[in-house]
């Protein structure tokens, strides 16, 4: 029997990702040799001083790596195990992204955009889109004004049935370099099981052994969150290798920029606003017409990063608009049996070979696709639910530590 298809993809024509053998092979710690007492230590009456001082030293090194365990590896299953834990429970729900919004349109291409990549994205036909805005973290009850980064995931459906798929964030910068890293910030605050809050020290221990979310902490400490999801602009984060039909290559970031403007909300309304705004206002925004963004490529030098989503590229580096996406409606639930991998790539766009958290996305989503899937078609979509609208706004914070104070730790 062939495998279920993912995105509409039939899992035999995926691309291949790297599994989770390869990161634990990766970052697992090996057990040194200095930690493996010699057999023929203390054997000798004439070495029993020594022997007595070298089997303490040894005792007390056995004793302070049992009190300090070395962190767990970050695998695709553990980071979701940990969104689980730090969020809550959200049966047949996404685990990150939790709350967010459907929505339709399409994307046309701009002219010369065929110069940088063969890509059927740009073939000059209009391409039909699903999209989904959304809140960063895995709080279905998130407050819309909540300092999180949000969300833009589309899937284009190319000429010929083929798949293209982005998953953006309003941000210009990631929040780590490493698997590692987002995998122990995000697991420092899960609640402690005695008293139901994260372990402070825990915390401070993690922000002192990393420290690549950085330059991501100084943006998100210089902006507010957007009055509507029409009003920001969406970030690829990774870098791509657009190919043209001509073989000619070379490396880009995208982002989509608002034909609407940028606007941030007040402090002022930060404080006053409803727990649930973001979809009232998109929907009163399109019944004015749709909802456009441009797609803008920023053009790559040699020696510029392409394996860091967390180091932004040089000012001044040459922009090019290569289409448009529009969005015409919004609502529904289209959008939720899709993962938005962003390594369903079309022929002309490829993925850098050396970036790993790119790579660690695609297995990492599959996981979470695979449990919310399974708990669907057992009917546990019901249960684990947070509170919504208002409510939400009285309810603990849980969670979100995760999406807000860890970035600036």
């Amino acid at each position: 029997m062939s495998a279920a298809p993912v995105n509409g993809v039939p899992q035999t024509q995926a691309k291949s990702n790297l599994g989770e053998s390869r990161y634990r092979a990766a970052f697992e710690q090996e057990e040194s040799p200095m930690h493996q007492p010699s057999r023929h230590a203390c054997r000798l009456p004439r070495q029993a001083a020594f022997c007595f001082t070298s089997c303490a030293a040894l005792l007390s090194l056995g004793a302070a790596r049992a009190a300090d365990p070395a962190p767990p590896a970050a695998t695709p299953q553990a980071v979701v195990d940990s969104m689980e834990a730090v969020f809550g429970p959200n049966a047949g729900k996404r685990r990150n992204h939790t709350k967010g919004l459907c929505a339709e349109g399409r994307f046309t291409t701009a002219p010369g955009a065929a110069r940088y990549s063969r890509s059927l994205l740009f073939s000059g036909q209009p391409v039909p889109v699903q999209a989904r805005f959304s809140l960063a973290g895995g709080r279905a009850s998130a407050p819309d004004a909540a300092r999180s980064p949000r969300g833009l995931a589309l899937q284009f459906r190319l000429p010929g049935g083929a798949l293209h798929q982005m998953a953006m964030l309003n941000v210009p910068v990631f929040s780590s370099a490493m698997p590692q890293s987002f995998f122990e910030r995000l697991d420092a605050d899960r609640p402690d099981p005695t008293t139901g809050k994260p372990d402070l020290a825990r915390q401070k221990a993690v922000a002192e052994r990393f420290t690549d979310n950085k330059a991501l902490a100084a943006w998100m400490s210089q902006h507010r969150p957007p009055p509507s999801f029409a009003n920001a602009s969406y970030h690829g984060l990774h870098a791509f290798r657009f190919v043209n039909a001509q073989d000619q290559a070379r490396w880009v970031k995208w982002h989509f920029v608002p034909r609407d403007g940028e606007k941030e909300l007040s402090e002022d309304e930060i404080k006053a606003a409803p727990a649930d705004f973001l979809a009232k206002a998109l929907a009163e925004r399109l019944q004015h017409g749709p909802v456009a963004w441009d797609m803008v490529l920023t053009l790559g030098e040699p020696g510029d990063p392409v394996n860091d989503p967390t180091r932004p590229w040089p000012a001044g580096r040459t922009e090019v608009t290569v289409g448009t996406l529009q969005v015409e409606h919004a609502g529904g639930s289209a959008c939720e049996a899709i993962n938005f991998d962003p390594l369903v790539l079309s022929d002309g766009v490829q993925a850098p070979p050396d970036d790993p958290v790119l790579a660690f996305r695609s297995p990492a989503y599959a996981v979470s696709w695979a449990r919310r899937r399974a708990e669907a078609a057992q009917g546990q979509a019901a249960s684990g639910q947070a509170p919504v609208g208002d409510a939400a706004k009285a309810a603990s914070p849980r969670g979100e530590a995760a999406t807000t104070k860890a970035v600036t730790r």
